[in-house]
Protein backbone atom coordinates (compact mmCIF):
# COMPACT_ATOMS: atom_id res chain seq x y z
CA UNK A 1 0.00 0.00 0.00
CA UNK A 2 1.30 3.46 -1.29
CA UNK A 3 1.53 6.00 1.87
CA UNK A 4 1.05 9.82 1.50
CA UNK A 5 4.68 10.59 0.73
CA UNK A 6 4.38 8.19 -1.97
CA UNK A 7 1.53 9.35 -3.67
CA UNK A 8 3.12 12.52 -3.73
CA UNK A 9 6.11 11.71 -5.04
CA UNK A 10 4.26 9.73 -8.07
CA UNK A 11 1.89 12.90 -8.68
CA UNK A 12 3.08 16.14 -11.13
CA UNK A 13 1.83 19.19 -12.28
CA UNK A 14 0.32 17.14 -15.69
CA UNK A 15 1.05 19.19 -18.55
CA UNK A 16 -0.89 17.09 -21.08
CA UNK A 17 -4.25 15.17 -20.36
CA UNK A 18 -5.59 12.63 -22.32
CA UNK A 19 -9.33 13.14 -21.91
CA UNK A 20 -10.04 10.11 -20.23
CA UNK A 21 -12.69 10.59 -17.72
CA UNK A 22 -12.20 10.52 -13.95
CA UNK A 23 -14.93 7.76 -12.36
CA UNK A 24 -17.38 9.30 -10.88
CA UNK A 25 -16.41 7.60 -7.07
CA UNK A 26 -12.92 8.84 -7.25
CA UNK A 27 -14.37 12.44 -8.30
CA UNK A 28 -16.56 12.47 -5.38
CA UNK A 29 -13.59 11.21 -3.04
CA UNK A 30 -11.24 14.14 -4.14
CA UNK A 31 -14.18 16.75 -3.10
CA UNK A 32 -15.30 14.80 -0.04
CA UNK A 33 -11.37 15.43 0.73
CA UNK A 34 -11.39 19.39 -0.21
CA UNK A 35 -14.87 19.48 1.76
CA UNK A 36 -12.89 17.62 5.14
CA UNK A 37 -9.94 20.40 4.89
CA UNK A 38 -9.44 21.81 8.14
CA UNK A 39 -10.22 25.90 8.31
CA UNK A 40 -10.51 28.42 10.78
CA UNK A 41 -13.26 28.66 13.25
CA UNK A 42 -14.60 25.73 10.80
CA UNK A 43 -16.27 28.29 8.84
CA UNK A 44 -14.74 27.14 5.69
CA UNK A 45 -15.08 29.96 3.49
CA UNK A 46 -15.33 29.17 0.01
CA UNK A 47 -17.01 26.91 -2.32
CA UNK A 48 -15.60 24.78 -5.29
CA UNK A 49 -17.28 24.81 -8.46
CA UNK A 50 -16.82 21.98 -11.25
CA UNK A 51 -17.13 22.17 -14.27
CA UNK A 52 -17.22 18.91 -17.50
CA UNK A 53 -19.27 20.75 -19.87
CA UNK A 54 -16.90 20.99 -22.94
CA UNK A 55 -18.07 23.85 -24.36
CA UNK A 56 -17.88 25.72 -20.92
CA UNK A 57 -14.13 24.38 -20.60
CA UNK A 58 -13.38 25.66 -24.59
CA UNK A 59 -14.52 29.27 -22.99
CA UNK A 60 -12.39 29.06 -19.78
CA UNK A 61 -9.35 27.88 -21.77
CA UNK A 62 -9.86 31.37 -23.49
CA UNK A 63 -9.15 33.32 -20.79
CA UNK A 64 -6.97 30.61 -18.68
CA UNK A 65 -3.58 31.66 -21.06
CA UNK A 66 -5.12 28.67 -23.88
CA UNK A 67 -2.95 25.74 -21.91
CA UNK A 68 -4.76 22.64 -23.01
CA UNK A 69 -5.55 21.07 -19.49
CA UNK A 70 -8.20 22.41 -19.44
CA UNK A 71 -10.20 21.16 -22.52
CA UNK A 72 -8.33 18.09 -22.23
CA UNK A 73 -9.36 17.48 -18.43
CA UNK A 74 -11.97 15.49 -17.38
CA UNK A 75 -13.28 17.59 -14.57
CA UNK A 76 -12.25 21.39 -13.73
CA UNK A 77 -12.34 22.57 -10.07
CA UNK A 78 -12.38 25.97 -9.50
CA UNK A 79 -12.28 27.14 -5.42
CA UNK A 80 -13.93 30.27 -4.86
CA UNK A 81 -13.67 31.97 -1.66
CA UNK A 82 -16.25 34.61 0.36
CA UNK A 83 -15.24 37.78 -0.48
CA UNK A 84 -15.85 39.04 3.26
CA UNK A 85 -16.82 38.02 6.12
CA UNK A 86 -20.41 39.06 7.86
CA UNK A 87 -22.68 38.50 10.60
CA UNK A 88 -25.02 36.50 8.23
CA UNK A 89 -22.31 33.97 7.07
CA UNK A 90 -20.42 33.33 9.85
CA UNK A 91 -23.58 33.02 12.21
CA UNK A 92 -25.13 30.51 9.25
CA UNK A 93 -22.40 28.52 10.00
CA UNK A 94 -21.91 28.76 13.39
CA UNK A 95 -25.94 27.68 13.94
CA UNK A 96 -25.53 24.75 11.64
CA UNK A 97 -22.87 23.76 13.50
CA UNK A 98 -24.17 23.81 16.94
CA UNK A 99 -27.86 22.43 15.71
CA UNK A 100 -25.41 19.42 14.14
CA UNK A 101 -23.59 19.20 17.50
CA UNK A 102 -26.95 19.51 19.39
CA UNK A 103 -26.31 22.39 21.24
CA UNK A 104 -28.88 25.37 21.96
CA UNK A 105 -28.91 28.05 18.92
CA UNK A 106 -27.76 30.68 21.35
CA UNK A 107 -24.65 28.47 22.35
CA UNK A 108 -21.67 30.13 19.80
CA UNK A 109 -23.23 33.77 19.40
CA UNK A 110 -20.21 35.42 21.76
CA UNK A 111 -17.82 33.63 19.98
CA UNK A 112 -19.21 35.21 16.59
CA UNK A 113 -19.28 38.45 18.07
CA UNK A 114 -15.89 38.03 19.20
CA UNK A 115 -15.13 36.71 15.53
CA UNK A 116 -16.88 39.96 14.00
CA UNK A 117 -14.86 41.81 16.32
CA UNK A 118 -11.36 40.81 15.14
CA UNK A 119 -12.49 40.43 11.46
CA UNK A 120 -14.27 43.63 10.84
CA UNK A 121 -12.18 45.93 11.89
CA UNK A 122 -9.28 44.86 9.17
CA UNK A 123 -10.87 45.80 6.14
CA UNK A 124 -12.77 44.07 3.25
CA UNK A 125 -9.39 43.34 1.46
CA UNK A 126 -7.64 41.63 4.38
CA UNK A 127 -10.88 39.47 4.84
CA UNK A 128 -10.98 38.61 1.51
CA UNK A 129 -6.93 37.46 1.02
CA UNK A 130 -7.75 35.35 4.86
CA UNK A 131 -10.43 33.69 3.01
CA UNK A 132 -8.43 32.68 -0.42
CA UNK A 133 -5.98 31.74 2.22
CA UNK A 134 -8.05 29.11 3.84
CA UNK A 135 -9.50 27.57 0.27
CA UNK A 136 -5.90 27.18 -0.34
CA UNK A 137 -5.72 24.32 2.51
CA UNK A 138 -8.67 22.70 1.01
CA UNK A 139 -6.84 22.44 -2.44
CA UNK A 140 -4.52 21.44 -1.12
CA UNK A 141 -5.59 18.43 0.29
CA UNK A 142 -7.92 17.95 -2.92
CA UNK A 143 -4.41 17.41 -4.61
CA UNK A 144 -3.12 14.69 -1.97
CA UNK A 145 -6.30 12.76 -2.45
CA UNK A 146 -6.23 12.72 -6.16
CA UNK A 147 -2.67 11.28 -5.99
CA UNK A 148 -3.83 8.70 -3.77
CA UNK A 149 -6.69 8.08 -6.24
CA UNK A 150 -3.61 7.82 -9.34
CA UNK A 151 -5.69 10.45 -10.85
CA UNK A 152 -3.11 13.37 -12.40
CA UNK A 153 -3.97 17.02 -11.41
CA UNK A 154 -2.55 20.35 -12.46
CA UNK A 155 -2.43 23.41 -9.67
CA UNK A 156 -3.61 26.65 -11.58
CA UNK A 157 -2.98 30.39 -10.99
CA UNK A 158 -2.55 31.30 -14.44
CA UNK A 159 -6.50 32.66 -15.72
CA UNK A 160 -8.32 35.40 -15.66
CA UNK A 161 -9.85 36.10 -12.17
CA UNK A 162 -12.43 38.66 -12.87
CA UNK A 163 -13.21 37.02 -16.74
CA UNK A 164 -14.25 33.47 -13.84
CA UNK A 165 -15.71 35.45 -11.52
CA UNK A 166 -18.28 36.96 -14.54
CA UNK A 167 -18.20 33.39 -16.26
CA UNK A 168 -19.40 31.68 -13.10
CA UNK A 169 -21.71 34.49 -11.93
CA UNK A 170 -19.36 34.64 -8.71
CA UNK A 171 -19.91 38.39 -7.59
CA UNK A 172 -23.50 37.68 -7.01
CA UNK A 173 -22.80 35.10 -4.66
CA UNK A 174 -20.17 37.19 -2.85
CA UNK A 175 -17.45 35.01 -4.05
CA UNK A 176 -14.00 35.48 -5.74
CA UNK A 177 -12.45 33.10 -7.85
CA UNK A 178 -8.92 32.07 -6.07
CA UNK A 179 -7.66 29.11 -7.86
CA UNK A 180 -8.24 25.88 -10.14
CA UNK A 181 -7.25 22.35 -10.55
CA UNK A 182 -7.60 20.38 -13.56
CA UNK A 183 -8.26 16.95 -12.72
CA UNK A 184 -7.61 13.79 -15.25
CA UNK A 185 -4.87 11.34 -16.81
CA UNK A 186 -1.49 11.77 -17.91
CA UNK A 187 -0.80 11.47 -21.68
CA UNK A 188 2.12 9.45 -21.53
CA UNK A 189 3.14 10.02 -25.41
CA UNK A 190 2.75 13.87 -25.66
CA UNK A 191 3.28 15.13 -21.69
CA UNK A 192 7.16 16.53 -21.83
CA UNK A 193 7.34 16.22 -18.18
CA UNK A 194 6.01 12.79 -17.45
CA UNK A 195 9.34 11.17 -17.96
CA UNK A 196 11.33 13.62 -16.26
CA UNK A 197 12.74 13.67 -12.60
CA UNK A 198 10.94 15.51 -9.76
CA UNK A 199 13.06 17.96 -8.13
CA UNK A 200 12.31 19.45 -4.07
CA UNK A 201 14.85 21.43 -2.05
CA UNK A 202 16.82 19.03 -0.22
CA UNK A 203 15.47 18.49 3.64
CA UNK A 204 18.49 20.08 5.12
CA UNK A 205 18.25 23.37 2.76
CA UNK A 206 14.45 23.61 3.61
CA UNK A 207 13.64 22.44 7.00
CA UNK A 208 15.46 24.39 9.76
CA UNK A 209 14.94 23.24 13.34
CA UNK A 210 14.96 26.22 16.01
CA UNK A 211 15.47 24.87 19.82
Amino acid sequence: MMTLLDNLKWRYATKKMNGQQVPQEKLEYILDAARYAPSSSGLQPYKIFVISDRKKLEEIRAFSFNQSQITDCSHLLVWAAWDSYSADRVGDVLLRTSRERGLPDNSSEDYKKMLLGLYEPLGKEWQENRCAKQAYISFGLAIAAAAEQKVDATPMEGFDNFKMDEFLGLNELGLKSVVILPIGYRDETNDWLVKLKKWRTPREEFVTFVG
